[in-house]
């Protein structure tokens, strides 16, 4: 199965603005997600600690993206 993290790529940078406030993931080349200074297992969970609500990592840092036919 996938694991939690298949929706990120080492390298990855993530902004996304939410309350005024600019947020910066990063992914590091194990796919551990960085984000104020902490570590995190998915995308969900620190999209969770900058809203306070449940909200998809992907949808919320706009990764979800349209299948394209092979």
């Amino acid at each position: 199965g996938k694991s939690q993290t298949s929706e990120v790529r080492p390298g990855m940078r993530l902004i996304r603005e939410w309350g005024g406030v600019l947020h910066v993931v990063t992914v590091d080349d194990d796919l551990v997600i960085h984000w104020n200074d902490k570590e995190w297992k998915s995308l969900s969970e620190v999209a969770r600690a900058i809203t306070g609500t449940r909200w998809s990592g992907p949808a919320f840092f706009g990764l979800k993206q349209r299948k394209r036919a092979s």
